[in-house]
């Protein structure tokens, strides 16, 4: 990433009676990414964005943003900042309209930034009516919207889909990944949901356990999924000797035989090797490891994310 850092974090540690949370995070969010922080819950992502917008005071080490010292510097990095932690705040007897007028007498904006931003999130038609009368997903949007509001250098978002149906996600999905282009943000996107930060993030943060397991360019983690081929036959056993005679050397289990780093064009001969071998291939498939896959692999744990 040749961009600056515009957050970047030295050893930022957090303890809660003497357990560490959080644990020595060296975390680098460059200019324009959309920062994709994975982990399952109770990883230490809510507690390190906590740290980040100085709600939590950390045990151990600094945050840096916009370049500067947040310890020194917390007003001025606020003001260049929205986000949504955990779940939305806001004034249920209030309309979502009178909620953003808060939001937009605290932030000292214009009147556009409001109506726009409730286009954004699709809470035009319901900015009149009273925010306890909103579904959780109508409530997730409107805090969207209030952490928008400013149109912010740095948008920080802590599970931003939670309580949102297929439709929505995809909307919330959609959104997220113009802001960079559109408005010039960068985001800071936590999320337990791994297919949404393989299809949103540009780069991952991997943690477990308070601990940063992986930091880079998504490209680089799916690297790691490399393809595999899986061929079934009437007889996987007869067509593994054929095989070795040709030089392949296909694992037998699970009742296929599995190939790694295989071209198109071996695929091709391994399976006309077979059928001249007289052996019917009932199903050639290709097998990728997911997001969760790596995720598992990495932390090494069997666990529900």
């Amino acid at each position: 990433m040749n961009t600056p850092a515009i957050l970047a974090t030295n050893h930022l540690s957090k303890y809660y009676n003497n357990v560490c949370r959080v644990n020595k995070v060296n975390m680098a969010v460059h200019e324009g990414e959309i920062y994709g922080f994975l982990g399952p819950n109770g990883a230490g992502k809510t507690t390190t964005l906590k740290m980040l917008l100085g709600l939590t005071k950390p045990t151990e080490g600094s945050v840096s943003i916009f370049g500067k010292e947040c310890s020194k510097n917390r007003q001025f990095i606020l003001s260049h900042i929205g986000s949504l932690i955990e779940s939305p705040s806001y004034y249920g007897h209030l309309t979502g309209l009178e909620n953003m007028r808060v939001m937009q007498k605290l932030r000292e904006i214009p009147d556009k930034n409001i109506q726009e931003a409730l286009h954004i999130v699709r809470l035009e038609k319901q900015k009149h009516k009273k925010v306890e009368q909103y579904s959780l997903g109508m409530k997730q949007r409107l805090g969207i919207a209030m952490a928008l509001i400013s149109f912010p250098r740095l948008l920080i978002l802590d599970e931003p889909t939670n309580g949102l149906d297929p439709a929505g996600i995809g909307e919330i999905r959609e959104l997220i990944k113009s802001l960079p282009k559109r408005y010039g943000m960068t985001i800071l996107l936590s999320s337990h949901l791994l297919t949404e930060i393989e299809q949103i993030a540009t780069s991952v943060g991997i943690i477990s356990d308070g601990n940063l397991l992986f930091q880079g360019d998504m490209e680089i983690l799916q690297a790691r999924n490399k393809a595999s081929i899986c061929i079934k036959t009437q007889d996987d056993a007869s067509a593994e000797r054929v095989l070795l005679t040709y030089g392949y050397m296909p694992v037998h289990q699970h009742g296929h035989l599995h190939f790694e780093n295989m071209s198109d064009l071996q695929v091709a001969q391994v399976n006309k090797i077979l059928v001249e071998a007289g052996f019917n291939v009932i199903r050639i498939e290709e097998h990728k490891k997911s997001l969760e896959d790596i995720f598992l692999e990495l932390t090494g744990k069997e666990r529900s994310l």
